[in-house]
């Protein structure tokens, strides 16, 4: 490693380790917005914004109480209220640097939000033995987004010290609420990527081994992501013919929703998570919540798994005599990448210091919302790739999830940094 290479990873483990202590959900991710636009800003480029960035009407699963509860935290730990004011209540960021000479719109995209997930207190964990583990009870990056805002951060400075030997424009894409993939959408809405010629977006670890490039030419599922209420009559469990129960209706519509019909042409998923309903054992419930989700191989196979929901909640509902709200919390479509930026993630990943292993990496499981980016980029012929950079991990959404950074961060600033080389560097 050169000592100017080793100057930018000690910046991005840095970066990683003071966003790592200060984690924030989706929607909710002020102090992490701040600490990137003061960044972005610091480094000349033009910093967007709130609703210059996310569409109000493609947002989902943002509450407004949680969201004036994240300012006063974030005005608490001494974000300004000029700043607070400027996001409009939404939080992500994009950074815009053009170099003023004629040439392509590449785009990257980071994810910032964390998991509700409490950190262990396993003393050998590397935040606990370095002192830089969550600050904030029953919160956690255990999933790595920390480690991709570091390494946004890092490709923005590497952007702008070598901004003489660019072409173009290069946008960094700091996208809120990735977690139930509900950020995307959203941002894609607000016409951020509309002009964007390349783009590529990453995620550490899943299935990548450390110094290993996984390359993605297809793959994750479609999902649609609902949250139920059923809200019924509640009376006297003696007199149950004066009510009507939402929380029998919840356990019928869970059983159904576990029978029902899959796809001859693809995967298929249903998973129920939550329910909460009752009040007492002699109260009849009139109210009940459930937390669902469906998936899919493909965007039309997934669709006719939402239309099920939506078929099976209605009859239910008229079935037990109670009123429902079934409310879209998040949507992300499956992945089709572009061979051209493919080949140019996979020659980046080849001369990217620290990779061991380049391969393909195509499996279809999970889902991922960078997918609705890439989609809207694809609509306008734009060329698109994902690819994972490998870490050694206990399996993410776990308490102990962690990246080594500083041999993790390296391999994914090298492929982001050498693919804009690829798109938006001067030819000779």
């Amino acid at each position: 490693m050169t000592e100017h290479t080793a100057d930018y990873v000690e910046g991005m483990v840095a970066d990683r380790r003071r966003l790592h202590r200060r984690p924030e959900e989706g929607w909710l991710e002020f102090e992490t917005t701040y600490f990137i636009a003061e960044r972005l800003r610091s480094l000349g480029f033009e910093v967007r914004l709130g609703t210059d960035v996310i569409c109000p009407e493609a947002v989902m699963g943002r509450d407004p109480a949680a969201v004036e509860k994240a300012m006063e935290r974030a005005r608490a730990a001494g974000v300004p209220q000029d700043f607070l004011d400027e996001t409009k209540g939404f939080t992500g960021c994009a950074g815009i640097l053009s170099t003023g000479r004629p040439g392509p719109v590449t785009a990257l995209r980071f994810d910032i939000d964390c998991l509700p997930i409490a950190e262990t207190d396993d003393p050998d964990h590397e935040p606990n033995r370095e002192h830089y583990a969550s600050e904030v009870p029953g919160l956690s990056h255990a999933c790595g987004h920390d480690g991709h805002t570091a390494v946004g951060l890092g490709t923005a400075r590497w952007a702008s010290e070598n901004a003489d030997r660019l072409t173009g424009t290069v946008k960094l894409l700091f996208q809120p609420a990735e977690e139930g993939v509900r950020g995307a959408a959203a941002m894609a809405a607000s016409g951020i990527v509309d002009d964007v010629d390349w783009f590529a977006g990453a995620h550490v670890g899943c299935g990548a081994a450390p110094g290993q490039v996984g390359v993605s030419h297809e793959g994750y599922l479609a999902t649609t992501k609902f949250d139920l209420e059923y809200f019924g009559t509640p009376c006297a469990a003696g007199s149950p013919e004066n009510g009507h129960s939402a929380l029998m209706c919840a356990c019928a519509t869970v059983m159904t929703l576990g029978s029902l019909p899959g796809h001859s042409k693809g995967i298929t998923r249903v998973q129920i998570g939550r329910i909460v309903s009752g009040t007492g054992r002699n109260i009849v419930a009139g109210h009940a919540f459930l937390a669902l989700e469906v998936r899919g191989e493909t965007t039309e196979i997934n669709d006719y798994m939402a239309k099920n929901v939506e078929t099976t909640v209605k009859g239910m509902a008229a079935a037990y005599e109670v009123d429902y709200r079934l409310t879209r919390m998040g949507e992300a479509v499956t992945y089709k990448g572009d061979e051209e930026a493919v080949e140019l993630v996979k020659d980046a990943a080849r001369h990217a210091e620290g990779v061991t292993s380049v391969v393909d990496m195509n499996a279809k499981v999970g889902s991922e919302d960078c997918t609705m980016l890439i989609r809207r980029i694809q609509a306008h012929g734009g060329k698109c790739a994902f690819f994972y950079f490998g870490c050694r991990h206990h399996g993410h959404h776990k308490p102990d999830f962690d990246i080594q950074d500083r041999t993790t961060l390296p391999v994914g600033w090298g492929v982001f940094t050498g693919f804009i080389e690829r798109t938006n560097g001067r030819k000779a």
